[in-house]
């Protein structure tokens, strides 16, 4: 059995399971390995961290001149050396991110340049902004009419959905508040989010987000209408993943329960329950927010990224362990392949009972 749907059409791959974005953390290994496995990886929007690792552990006292733009272009060139089949990037548009607009201009140009890149960079995910930013720029619109390249918005709320779908994009990654990293002010959970976005607009592609690491979830969303899923946590507990193992060890024996919401950099974040993420508190509205970042100097934010780079090298009590509520579905670190490849087999099982259901 196979499962086709309007994802794996869209794209051309095997298996409905696409990568999360997990910036600023590089995921090419993990893209690299998830399109083996006949899903979809992904780029994750990020660049310079070891620059920045240095000036925050204090081994230069030189703030880092971040250039995401290169990065970006070298880890797609990365991914396409290591793997023929279709991949995707993504692009943070936050009022943050200085080099959001840059990179819309600049990264969609560098890839209609490049053949093999044209024909593989299929999914343009945009997030954490504006849906506007990648549709408005003039070289992603040549690069749209030019390749099969299709742009997806992250939505967390049934708002955010009603502005993507008025930018005119290809398709909707619904993400709720289950899910580990950054999320919205909203705390919908997915099913229901799923629920109220299918419901407006039955005919555009969706991904799952938040919450996904195993074959009832996905036999879920399927049979609501969905495309598939896209997953962070369950990925980072893989053999392949760029992650520390450490990070990666502590993933199986957590529970649902074992992570919390509170304020990150750029609102409110899923953590592990350690002792950085027990010493934080959440902001109750964008505005309290953005009142917060006008009184945050420029380094004060780049050192405000030190729990983040703490946890790269293995610290895992001091530091920000990003993680979604489904690690409580997690017992074991996996490859990619095998992770696929249980998902998709038990979904199909789960599925084919299903259709016995209708008489």
């Amino acid at each position: 059995m196979v499962l086709e749907t309007s994802i794996t059409k869209m794209f051309g791959i095997k298996n409905p399971i696409v990568g999360a974005p997990m910036g600023p953390f590089y995921t090419n290994d993990i893209a690299i390995a998830l399109c083996e496995a006949g899903g979809m990886g992904i780029v994750s929007h990020t660049g310079g961290l070891d620059d920045l690792a240095k000036f925050i552990m204090g081994e230069t006292n030189v703030a880092p001149t971040i250039n995401m733009l290169d990065a970006m272009k070298e880890s797609l060139t990365y991914v396409a050396e290591h793997t023929d089949k279709p991949f995707g990037f993504n692009l943070r548009t936050s009022r943050n991110e200085i080099e959001a607009v840059k990179i819309s201009r600049k990264l969609p140009k560098f890839i209609m340049e490049n053949p093999k890149l044209k024909d593989q960079v299929l999914y343009a995910l945009s997030s954490a902004g504006s849906p506007r930013v990648l549709p408005e720029s003039k070289s992603f619109q040549r690069l749209r009419e030019a390749s099969n390249i299709k742009h997806f918005h992250v939505a967390p709320a049934l708002w955010l959905a009603d502005k993507c779908v008025a930018s005119g994009v290809d398709g909707l990654v619904c993400t709720g508040g289950e899910g580990g990293g950054h999320q919205s002010y909203e705390k919908v959970s997915t099913m229901v989010l799923l629920q109220q976005v299918r419901r407006k607009y039955p005919d555009i592609p969706i991904l799952a987000c938040g919450g996904f690491a195993c074959g009832e979830g996905l036999a879920a969303i399927l049979g609501m209408g969905c495309g598939g899923i896209a997953m962070g946590t369950r990925l980072i507990c893989s053999k392949e993943s760029e992650f520390h193992d450490n990070w990666k060890n502590i993933i199986p024996p957590a529970k649902a329960g074992d992570t919390r919401l509170v304020t990150g950099l750029l609102g409110p974040i899923r953590l592990w329950k350690n002792k950085y993420c027990m010493s934080k508190e959440l902001v109750g509205s964008k505005e309290e927010l953005v009142n917060i970042e006008q009184e945050r100097s420029m380094e004060a934010m780049i050192k405000g990224f030190k729990p983040y780079i703490a946890v790269l090298q293995g610290e895992v009590e001091d530091s920000a362990v990003l993680m979604g509520q489904s690690a409580g579905l997690i017992s074991k670190v996996k490859s990619v392949k095998e992770i696929v490849d249980e998902i998709v087999s038990d979904a199909e099982k789960l599925l084919k009972n299903a259709s016995n259901m209708i008489v």
